[in-house]
């Protein structure tokens, strides 16, 4: 159980600087892995940085992700979970469209230009369930040829965490309960991340 995600971010960080990572890039997901990669940057005197991405939801579930949507629009689907629930091919292109629509917002109110290229990169959530919008911020920095990815995470069940293992080039994960229902149930004090709290931690 952590007490915040800043207190997350700090555990984390001791971690990372006893492995050693020189001339990295720390990027957040937004809106809840900022403040944890706000704490990892200071600690590891490196730029901060995002990597937009959006889940997509279930149609009348909004909590239900069924994938996610990068920066560029590319999209990662949980094909089983999308079959096992009847969605339709129009209703799916319908909630990444609106997934889409919310990666153009958030890209116009958070401007964090940060050199990627052949960079070692750390990747930070406040924690992952399905682990659908970290794999597509991966996928999307695959695509912009960084160097070592490091994928960093206060927690996330155990299967989820194998999957995103098999993705990047290093995990460090603090806690893999048994019994995982959400993110938010490892944290004492787990508010709603603000637009205006991500663009602060920005400056």
């Amino acid at each position: 159980m952590f007490e915040t995600r800043e207190q997350a971010g700090e555990l984390l960080a001791e971690k990372l600087l006893a492995c050693g990572h020189p001339g990295v890039v720390v990027l957040g997901i937004p809106r809840g892995g900022v403040p944890v990669a706000k704490i990892i940057a200071n600690r590891l005197e490196a730029p901060l940085g995002l990597v937009v991405t959006k889940k997509i939801s279930a149609p009348g579930h909004e909590e239900l992700a069924i994938g996610a949507v990068g920066p560029k629009g590319e999209a990662v689907l949980d094909d089983e979970l999308i079959e096992r629930l009847g969605i339709t091919g129009k209703e799916l292109q319908k909630q990444i469209q609106k997934s889409k629509v919310k990666i153009r917002k958030y890209k116009s109110k958070f401007k964090s230009e940060v050199d990627l290229k052949k960079k070692a990169v750390i990747l930070v959530d406040d924690g992952v369930a399905t682990g659908a919008t970290v794999e597509v911020a991966i996928k999307h920095l695959r695509g912009k040829k960084v160097g070592q990815i490091v994928l960093a995470l206060p927690v996330g069940p155990k299967d989820t965490i194998k999957r995103l293992n098999r993705l990047v080039d290093k995990i460090v994960v603090l806690e893999t309960p048994p019994d995982f229902l959400a993110v938010g149930q490892f944290y004492r004090d787990f508010p709603q991340i603000t637009d205006e709290e991500v663009i602060e931690l920005l400056q």
